[in-house]
Parts: C-alpha cells; sequence; structure tokens
C-alpha cells in the first residue's frame, strides 16, 4: 500500500469530499470540505481487549503529515505496552483540565491575596497611595497636604490598618487639635481624613468611610465667617507703626499690594515681573495663578506702582516680584503671614528665634491677617461710592449664580479700573500720616455715573 504523501494531501479538491484514503498500519484520512477548503482527519483503527477502537490523530493541515505519524506511532507504542491509547488520551484530557482548574484555583487564591493585602492597607501607605494617584496633581504636589497629616494624623492613627480604622479613631485625633483651640484647623483635618478614606472606598480598598457619621458643624462648633475689616483710623495707625515693626523690607510691600490690588496674598507672593507691566499700569494673572481660575488684569494706581517701583531696588534681575533667599523660587506665603502674626501676639515674651515685637503691629480692632486686607480693599472701594457688584468683581470672586455667569457678560472692565484708581487715591492719602483726612461720601448721581 502506498503511503501517503503531502503531495497528494495537497491535490484533494472539495469533489474529494467524504472519501476515505489509506496509509500504513491501519492509519486513515477522511477528506472532509467546507467551501473551497479541504482538510483531512487522521484516525488509527486498532483492537483492544476484543474491541475495535478509532484513535484520532489529528487533522491536516492544521497538523502536519509528520505530527500525525508521530502521534499515531506515540498511540501504537501505548498499545504494545499494554495500555488503551483511547483510554489514555481520555486520562491527558482530564488531568490537562485538572491542571487548569488547579492554575484557575491558584490565580484566584492569589488575587483574594492581594485582595486581603490591600484590605490591610496601613493608613500610611493609603496616604502614600493616595499622594501618588491623587494629590501629586495639586499645585504644591501635596506637600502641604503631607505636613498636615504627619503631624496630626500619622503619628495617632498611621500604623492602624485601613479596615480597621473606626469612627472612634478619628475622633480622638481630632481631639488634641481641638484642645490647643486650633477649631479651624480641625476641620481641615477632618475634610482631608474623609477625601483619604473616600478614596479608599472608591477604590474598593475599604467598603465604608468611618468618618462620613461625624458631622464637620460638631468638630470645634459651626464654622464662623471672618468680618474683620481695617477701618481707615487703623489703616492710617498701622502704616505709621510698620516702620518701627522690623518687617522684612518685602513683607511691606506685600501689606500695601494687597491694600492697593485686593488680591490674596499667594497671588501677591507667586508673582513674576512678566505679570507686572508697569507701562500698560497692569498686573496680570493668568487662570493658573488665582484660586477660581479665572484670569484677570488689575489696573494699578499711583499707589500701586510706586509699591512695585520699590519692590525691584530690592529684588535686581530676579524672574520673582518676592524671591526667596536663595532666588530659586518664590518666598512662602507662610513666612508673611508668620511676621505679621507673631508682632501680634498676646504673650509678651517672644518665641525663641521669632520677633521681640511681640505687639509692634497690634491695631485696635483686634488681630488682623493679609487676607483681611483684601476684604478691607474692597470695604474701602464701597465706603467711596463704587457698586458692590464692582468692588466683587474687583476681588475677582467666581458668580455663585450660573445664570448670570452664562449670560451676563459685560466685564465691568472701566469700572474696576476707576474703582482700582479710587482706592489707589484714598490709601495714597490715608498712608501720609495725615490725621485731618476723612470719608467723604458720595451722592448716589456719583455712584451711577461710576456704574455707567
Amino acid at each position: 500500500m502506498a503511503k501517503i504523501t503531502v503531495k497528494k494531501l495537497e491535490s484533494l479538491t472539495p469533489a474529494d469530499a467524504g472519501t476515505r484514503i489509506a496509509d500504513d498500519h491501519s492509519l486513515y484520512g477522511l477528506v472532509k470540505a467546507r467551501g473551497t477548503e479541504v482538510s483531512v482527519l487522521f484516525r488509527w483503527r486498532y483492537r483492544f481487549e476484543g474491541k475495535h477502537y478509532d484513535f484520532t490523530c489529528g487533522t491536516w493541515p492544521s497538523k502536519s503529515l509528520k505530527e500525525i505519524r508521530e502521534a499515531h506511532e506515540d498511540a501504537r507504542h501505548l498499545l504494545r505496552s499494554g495500555r488503551n491509547p483511547v483510554t489514555e488520551k481520555q486520562i491527558g484530557k482530564l488531568n490537562t483540565r485538572a491542571t487548569q482548574m488547579q492554575e484557575l484555583a491558584d490565580q484566584a487564591a492569589r488575587i483574594e491575596a492581594i485582595e486581603i493585602t490591600q484590605a490591610r492597607m496601613t493608613v500610611r501607605e493609603l496616604f502614600e497611595h493616595w499622594m501618588k494617584v491623587d494629590l501629586v496633581r495639586r499645585k504644591d504636589g501635596g506637600s502641604e497636604v503631607r505636613r498636615m497629616l504627619e503631624k496630626d494624623v500619622m503619628q495617632t492613627i498611621g500604623a492602624i490598618a485601613v479596615e480597621d480604622v473606626r469612627k472612634g479613631h478619628v475622633s480622638l485625633l481630632l481631639d488634641p487639635i481641638l484642645e490647643r483651640g486650633a477649631n479651624r484647623m480641625a476641620k481641615v483635618i477632618l475634610s482631608l481624613v474623609r477625601q483619604m478614606f473616600r478614596f479608599a472606598v472608591d477604590r474598593d480598598i475599604i467598603e465604608q468611610d468611618p468618618t462620613s457619621a461625624i458631622r464637620k458643624a460638631r468638630i470645634g462648633g459651626a464654622p464662623v465667617e471672618r468680618e474683620r475689616v481695617l477701618s481707615e483710623d487703623e489703616i492710617r495707625e498701622l502704616y505709621k507703626k510698620l516702620p518701627k515693626a522690623e518687617l522684612i523690607p518685602t513683607t511691606e510691600i506685600v501689606i500695601s499690594l494687597c491694600l492697593a490690588t485686593g488680591c490674596r496674598i499667594g497671588e501677591i507672593v507667586e508673582a513674576k515681573w512678566d505679570h507686572v507691566r508697569l507701562n500698560e499700569r497692569t498686573f496680570y494673572l493668568d487662570i493658573d495663578e488665582t484660586k477660581t481660575k479665572k484670569p484677570i488684569a488689575i489696573h494699578l494706581s499711583d499707589f500701586a506702582i510706586a509699591q512695585f517701583e520699590r519692590l525691584k531696588t530690592f529684588t535686581g534681575d530676579s524672574i520673582w516680584c518676592f524671591p526667596s533667599r536663595d532666588g530659586s523660587d518664590h518666598v512662602c506665603k507662610k513666612s508673611v503671614t508668620k511676621q505679621i502674626g507673631d508682632r501680634q501676639r498676646l504673650e509678651k515674651k517672644p518665641l525663641s528665634r521669632r520677633s521681640p515685637l511681640t505687639q509692634s503691629l497690634v491695631l485696635p480692632g483686634g488681630k488682623w491677617s493679609p487676607h483681611d486686607l483684601r476684604r478691607t480693599a474692597a470695604t474701602v472701594m464701597t465706603s467711596l461710592g463704587v457698586l458692590p457688584e464692582v468692588a466683587d468683581k474687583c476681588l475677582n470672586h467666581k458668580e455663585p449664580n450660573k445664570m448670570k455667569r452664562i449670560y451676563l457678560r459685560h466685564n465691568y472692565e472701566i469700572e474696576k479700573r476707576e474703582a482700582w484708581r479710587l482706592l489707589g487715591e484714598r490709601l495714597d492719602l490715608l498712608t501720609r500720616s495725615m490725621d485731618n483726612v476723612v470719608t467723604l461720601k458720595r451722592s448716589r448721581k456719583a455712584a451711577e455715573t461710576l456704574s455707567a
């Protein structure tokens, strides 16, 4: 009997479908066709313990003729050793399936182990994960959040597994903050811890946020809205005290610019000289440089221009208006706030490495901060007849009413320019140590002219 050859197989056509071709040692092939494609299923017929069996050796051309004959020879070897090839093949399939099932079980066990490990993640590990995924996108890369949580959270619950944290743990870490009178800081810490645990819930690390049952209003009482505004008498007194307070000269300029522009302290100290265009009388802040992500062009009054010109004598060629000591970055806004706060301390005894002039900037109306100067600027504007809506635009607040944001598109540029000019003129008068300066009430007609 002639052996089947590859050439013979390749010569088969769909017309040969159903025919049977024979090879050596009872190996045969059954020709099949699907459309124009031809295949040959090879089987081996043999007897075992008085019964006939057909052992499948493979299908050409999915398997080569050589591979089919090797499978045939392996089956014949099993038969010679007294084993049934069909039974052995079935056992092999069962073993393969068992192996696959075991691999799936092992994979499921590994996944479960990972889930258990994640569930047993400590609070510190959770924070580091939150830092890499979320906080890193913040402007400071999350450094301020790290500083606050390291101080007030990690030392208390950092080593506890996230799933073991309860409402009581969070309350216990907030109590020491409240005891030292830092009620607002306690609220901030609670807000940050809540953000971190909600991050964990979103990623199925835990099922429930342990801070969800803690009401913010119950931590240190209801938030108190600051209303501190420096009166005109206090502004005069402040400028009399500034020369004796031994502030860093550039800090004095920050105070003046906060008053003259109504900007936030961060927007002032983080400014670059590229933002200041004295020839155009403009201080420009882009969307990345404002809290509200709204650009603003601030009109510089003569008073504000004088501050920037004085500032230029201190900064030289630096790109920053308020450079740090090494000039590589801007000065930290907290350093300005700390200088002002250190000079309004109730305790007359100075702290180590802090200013001994602990009451040199105390004003009659009570403690004030750089942010209060922003509120003061708007108040002075409105006292001069500037409409509150225009003063609000000068502060670059975001309009809370969605309908107004969409439909009222007037930018108030002319009105804002006039408001900053009036503010600058008033500050110029108040800071000349003129005790006879009084606030003049503008007529309603003048106010309407200003808003026109």
